[in-house]
């Protein structure tokens, strides 16, 4: 019986036909890239303040400057930067009975006169310093007591990414990843649109969940219709790039919102890929692995035939005899991860470096929108400085290892968090340089996290593993949002000593994980817990094949072939 794997050997592992798909799938991780961190630009929250329509009418009258009539209605609030005009309220004064004229604006007003005056939430609404950019936050008016409703738009869009990635992947399994890919592909562009046109608040949110829902379930879908088409030693690079390509996208995602103001606009941008993406039903096969798997071997000779024919390569193994080289009678369960010791391990391991993956890299993306600096150049640096992280990942992981990469790119990662946190803003160069050496650490971490994870558990849970522990982070995406925004009112760079503190801990914990740089990847339990007892036993048939006759080694060698 010939496997999948054999016939790559003959048609080409990573040829023409691979580089043509492979090319048409990396496009999927660029509005990926937008709908994930879209949130910096589309809920950016400007400055704003109470609207008094008595101030307005005295602006009118007297041609009041805007800044000096900010400074006579809005009471001075404590913050961590100092006294600051009130976002949230404003004097509760009727200006036309009071002493105030267009001859005495310019006299002083004293805090005691101040002190007096009764004060009042923004019950007329607010004014914003648009600088040229609308968001759903000023559509919605979503500030002061109704902030918090930002962080629940980012929020839902992590219960869809949970919710998607386990029904599409269950899809994908049973229908195959072609028309998984397609209907995702199709739900994103309704969705997306539906997004765009949101008559209000709740249906925005719930049509963020359903968007959520179709778009990470479509990224996983193609990640691993990819990878099912290379050859085995491809598979890291090809992930890797593909990831890569998601930082391509942060980085035309800045350009398009320093071009598209507009939030709804700049959603539609975000969803007109997904529709061009339903064109590749002509041009993307579906997996032949998938459907050995699904006992379809002759359209799973067909699309192979295909592949060997664009790579300009001849078929000369029996085609014919295909077979599922990923069967497996056995079966794990979710108790598989936690009933030995060291399965345990990982798994606790493994799902708090996803979570914190999660958490530090959605958190260093949005904080980018409350620094108050220019938003598209801070977003543009910082997505350059992910690039770095996916060439230092193929560099080291072969020559140093998997852990100890891993390890420094989170304790780096958190370092470099807590150093931010305080240094003082006099010092704005040595700030930015630390926190995008703290964006490259944790997007290093992020993108080492993936394949580790399936290196370390044996065969019949691995799939399982992965779908495991990658769901903490998604419950990681769900409680960034909050996380950032709601402690930075508290002052700006608590976020960053939480990031940094996880971070510093995760790395410690990956190194408690075993080297697997070189090993074969585990097919069974016994291999986890007793990793001794086969080298032992490795050693022991080593010695004795030296014991043994040539011509008996050399004919054992011909029955393996």
């Amino acid at each position: 019986m010939t496997t999948f794997d054999d016939i790559l050997e003959e048609a080409g592992k990573f040829g023409r036909f691979q580089k043509r798909i492979f090319a048409l799938l990396c496009m999927v991780s660029m509005p990926f890239a937008g709908v994930y961190v879209g949130v910096v630009f589309q809920g950016f929250t400007p400055d704003h303040w109470c609207r008094d329509p008595g101030i307005e009418q005295l602006r009118e009258n007297c041609g009041l400057a805007l800044e000096k009539a900010r400074r006579l209605i809005l009471p001075l609030v404590n913050s961590s930067t100092g006294g600051l005009p009130s976002q949230c309220q404003r004097y509760d004064v009727d200006w036309n009975f009071t002493d105030l004229t267009c001859d005495n604006l310019d006299r002083d007003i004293t805090e005691a006169q101040r002190a007096a005056w009764p004060t009042t939430s923004c019950k007329n609404g607010w004014e914003y310093d648009y600088e040229g950019r609308e968001s759903f936050v000023t559509e919605f008016d979503l500030v002061c007591a109704d902030a918090w409703l930002v962080d629940v738009f980012q929020a839902v869009l992590g219960v869809g990414f949970l919710v998607g990635s386990v029904s599409v992947g269950c899809v994908a399994d049973k229908f195959g990843r072609k028309v998984s890919f397609l209907v995702s592909s199709v739900l994103n562009a309704l969705t997306g649109i539906l997004v765009a046109i949101s008559p209000n608040y709740i249906s925005l949110v719930v049509f963020r969940a359903l968007h959520g829902f179709g778009v990470k379930g479509g990224w996983m879908t193609a990640y691993v219709l990819i990878t099912e088409l290379v050859g085995v030693e491809y598979r890291r690079v090809v992930g890797v790039l593909l990831q890569m390509f998601f930082s391509f996208g942060l980085i035309v995602l800045a350009l398009i919102a320093y071009l598209i103001p507009n939030w709804r606009w700049l959603q539609v941008a975000f969803t007109v890929p997904y529709i061009f993406f339903v064109s590749y039903y002509w041009f993307v096969p579906e997996s032949p692995r998938w459907l050995l798997s699904q006992n379809n071997s002759s359209k799973a000779v067909e699309i192979t035939e295909a592949l060997a024919k664009e790579n300009k390569k001849t078929l000369s193994k029996n085609i014919q005899t295909l077979k599922d080289d990923n069967a497996d009678p056995a079966s794990g369960s979710f108790m598989d991860l936690f009933r030995t010791p060291n399965i345990r391990n990982y798994t606790l391991i493994l799902s708090f470096n996803w979570f914190t993956s999660a958490v530090v890299y959605q958190g260093l993306i949005m904080r980018l929108g409350i620094l108050g600096g220019n938003v598209y150049i801070d977003f543009l640096i910082s997505g350059l400085m992910e690039f770095p992280a996916a060439f230092l990942i193929l560099f080291t992981i072969e020559r140093i290892g998997r852990r100890l990469p891993f390890a420094t790119a989170n304790i780096v990662s958190g370092a470099a968090c807590l150093i931010t946190a305080f240094i003082p803003e006099s010092l704005l160069w040595l700030k930015t340089v630390m926190a995008c050496i703290g964006r490259l650490g944790i997007t290093m971490a992020f993108e080492m996290v993936v394949f580790v994870n399936t290196e370390l558990y044996p065969t019949f849970i691995r799939n399982l593993g992965v779908s495991v522990c990658s769901t903490l982070c998604d419950i990681g995406g769900i409680i960034a949002p909050f996380l950032l925004y709601r402690l930075a009112v508290i002052w700006l760079e608590l976020p960053l000593i939480i990031f940094g503190v996880l971070a510093v801990i995760a790395g410690g914990l990956v190194l408690l994980l075993p080297e697997t740089k070189g090993m074969p990847l585990p097919e069974t339990i016994d291999d986890i817990e007793y990793p001794n007892r086969n080298k032992e036993d490795t050693k022991t048939s080593h010695q004795l094949e030296n014991l043994l006759p040539s011509d008996v080694t050399t004919n054992k060698e011909k029955v393996v072939v």
